[in-house]
């Protein structure tokens, strides 16, 4: 016991003495208290809160009155417990209603948003909503509407509309454990989506109101660069400066996604930090060619001054969304490191802008952005801290090229596994493309765009928006002759949920911490997540939860029941799979046979049937027999079933469903809404209970 004792006042004192390098460990400690939260399988209640909140006011007053070698653990314990309170309270705070039913009818609304589906059609995001039958109170905030119809439309940023469109509550995960659409759209306050093939009908010139100038703006200008820069090189340059990307083919962004140049289109820390950095060095290096003012000024001040304006432009120009903000956060924390003196870009101000987005979006925490952003930025702080140190061995003409090399490899080293996690696939060669189109961005896209603003209102911005358009042209370039190359993108499976925690926190322990036994722990962290992620098993049946699709692991993989229909759920189980096959080619793998509607497949000493259509009750009744598992979209009209029947109302309260081997020999069955638990954005009736909706 003396021993034990011994050794925990040693690891106290030696926590103490780090003390001044814990700083980096700030929103990490923050993020496992967020992480719990989440992870939790029933919402937590008040007397959980209750019991944080009170575990907080110790762990203060500990960290306040304790000895000096309590203060970092009562500091770790707090911020644990800060998350969890920080998380529940944000998750009250958007709370709205959610459509309960399907709905069929009209849907009246302002447009406040306009991008496209993953159908690849032209959808609305409406507010200030109307439903027939629906009460105002019960009526979501937010509706998005993909527009598949024929009927030509024009959205005007503010305009109300009235569009006849199938609205349907936000779909949870394809299969249990799977992507949880239902939480994102809890905390984006969508409440309701669906799609038109009817006319939109326009209800009233586009009006005045909080937000609508700025999303005025943004698509004026827009269609403007569209209308100057012909083709996909206008929408990706229009992407760039305004954030619209409803302009942007799903081809394109395929090509920019399999080449690994997606982070290019999307308004992140990388065009936040050119536009800034562009903004900074021209006021910086320009009040230098001036020398009386510059004599006089604080040239560095007034440029990081100029620099954080130009980035909150930048930011109500390219509207709210999560990517931007986070961006905008880290630009406008490193630059208030400039005007007070402090070293702009260290694992400091990487941890004050994590928990600044952290504290604002705790949510934030589980979503690819954050992760990949914050984890390629720390990777390129650490890995430059070492070219320091080496950099001077290297001849001066290779070393720009050097340190592009560097940064593209870290960046993408520290990235790749959160990619491959996230969206089942690596792009073999990324870091190609991401050398051949990451200067052009630098150099010639984003400067030639602040010069364009610039020159605009002096009707000189042409020569610089065709420099701005052969770029982008040169870009997507890459992107398609990348993309095309044999072999360009490598299917991955879905990890198990444990995996990417521990290959973080296996990362952060080599990168922020000096004691070898704390880097022999990150090692294993890192070693297991890697092995655990290789041994990652696919259920043997997959069942969506509506009924409309059933898919079979085979030995040449996934066979699906249908060769169309439920396209997303398809796509979404073949990616997991880490299976490159679409779903026709899925769905001609053989397992299923039999005529349309009515689709069966052999699952040991099993009988699957698949039944659709209108007369799939009918039908279900000669085939419900004891050893079959019936999968039907309609709703079950007999008895007590023979068979293992999962009909419309079964897959209703269960979501979609997952048959694995038991370890005892048969199957195990896993449901979407067990794995996910009863939380806020998943359960009707606690949401009305908590809510009162």
């Amino acid at each position: 016991m003396a021993a034990l004792t011994r050794a925990l006042g040693a690891v106290l004192d030696d926590l103490a003495a780090a003390r001044g390098a814990a700083l980096p460990w700030a929103p990490v400690l923050f993020s496992f208290g967020i992480a719990a939260f989440f992870l939790a399988r029933q919402e937590p209640g008040q007397g959980a809160f209750l019991q944080a909140g009170a575990g907080l006011a110790a762990a203060m007053a500990l960290r306040v009155r304790g000895g000096e070698r309590w203060q970092l653990p009562a500091m770790g314990a707090a911020l644990i417990l800060a998350g969890f309170l920080v998380a529940g309270l944000r998750t009250q705070i958007v709370a709205g209603p959610v459509l309960a039913d399907r709905y069929y009818g009209p849907v009246t609304g302002r447009i406040v948003d306009i991008d496209r589906s993953f159908s690849d059609q032209l959808r609305l995001t409406l507010d200030g909503v109307a439903l027939d039958i629906v009460a105002p109170a019960r009526t979501p905030r937010l509706v998005r509407v993909a527009l598949h119809g024929d009927a030509p439309f024009v959205p005007e940023p503010g305009q109300r509309v009235r569009v006849i469109a199938h609205l349907s509550p936000p779909d949870g995960p394809v299969e249990p454990g799977g992507f949880d659409f239902q939480r994102i759209a809890w905390f984006e306050g969508l409440g309701a989506v669906g799609y038109t093939r009817k006319p939109v009908e326009s209800l009233a010139l586009p009006g005045d109101g909080p937000g609508l100038w700025a999303f005025r703006v943004r698509m004026a200008l827009s269609r403007l660069m569209q209308e100057r820069m012909e083709g996909q090189a206008g929408a990706f340059a229009a992407a760039l400066m305004t954030g619209d990307r409803s302009g942007v083919t799903r081809d394109t962004n395929d090509a920019l996604r399999n080449s690994n140049l997606s982070h290019l289109i999307s308004i992140s820390g990388l065009h936040m930090g050119l536009l800034s950095g562009f903004v900074f060095a021209l006021c910086r290096y320009g009040l230098a060619l001036a020398p009386p003012v510059a004599l006089r000024l604080n040239t560095k001040k007034v440029a990081a001054i100029a620099a954080l304006l130009a980035a909150t432009f930048y930011l109500v120009l390219a509207g709210p969304s999560v990517a931007t903000r986070r961006a905008y956060v880290m630009a406008a924390v490193m630059l208030t490191a400039v005007l007070l003196d402090r070293r702009a870009i260290s694992l400091r101000s990487v941890a004050i802008a994590a928990m600044i987005v952290l504290l604002i979006e705790p949510e934030s925490l589980v979503e690819p952005g954050f992760q990949m952003s914050f984890g390629a930025t720390v990777a390129l702080i650490v890995a430059f801290g070492q070219w320091t140190r080496v950099s001077g061995r290297v001849p001066a003409v290779l070393r720009p090229v050097a340190a592009l090399c560097l940064s593209s490899l870290a960046a993408g080293t520290a990235t790749l596994p959160i990619a491959a996690a996230h969206f089942n696939r690596i792009a073999e060669y990324g870091l190609v493309a991401n050398l051949a189109a990451v200067p052009v961005m630098g150099m010639a896209v984003m400067p030639a765009g602040v010069i364009a603003a610039l020159l605009a209102p002096l009707g000189l911005a042409a020569p610089a928006l065709w420099v701005m358009e052969e770029g982008c042209r040169f870009i997507l370039l890459v992107a398609k002759l990348v993309a095309g190359l044999d072999g360009a993108v490598v299917p991955v499976p879905a990890p198990a949920g444990w995996i990417l925690p521990s290959l973080g926190l296996g990362a952060l322990l080599l990168a922020l911490t000096r004691p070898p036994w704390l880097r022999g722990l990150g090692v294993l962290a890192l070693a297991g997540g890697l092995v655990g992620w290789t041994l990652a098993d696919r259920p043997l049946l997959l069942i969506a939860d509506e009924g409309t699709l059933v898919g079979l692991m085979t030995p040449s993989g996934r066979a699906l029941s249908k060769a169309k229909g439920a396209g997303f759920v398809a796509s979404s189980w073949l990616e997991d799979d880490g299976d490159a096959a679409d779903q026709q080619a899925a769905h001609d793998r053989g397992a299923f046979a039999g005529p349309r509607g009515q689709a069966t497949a052999r699952l040991g000493a099993l009988t699957i049937w698949h039944l659709t259509g209108k007369t799939a009750p009918q039908r279900a009744g000669d085939v419900c027999v004891p050893g079959a598992i019936v999968v039907m979209d309609g709703y079950w009209r007999g008895g007590p079933p023979a068979c293992r029947l999962f009909d419309a109302r079964a897959l209703a309260r269960t979501g979609a469903l997952a048959l694995s081997p038991a370890p005892g020999g048969g199957l195990a069955l896993r449901s979407a809404r067990a794995s996910g638990g009863h939380r806020l954005w998943n359960d009707r009736t606690l949401r009305a209970f908590r809510l009162g909706n």
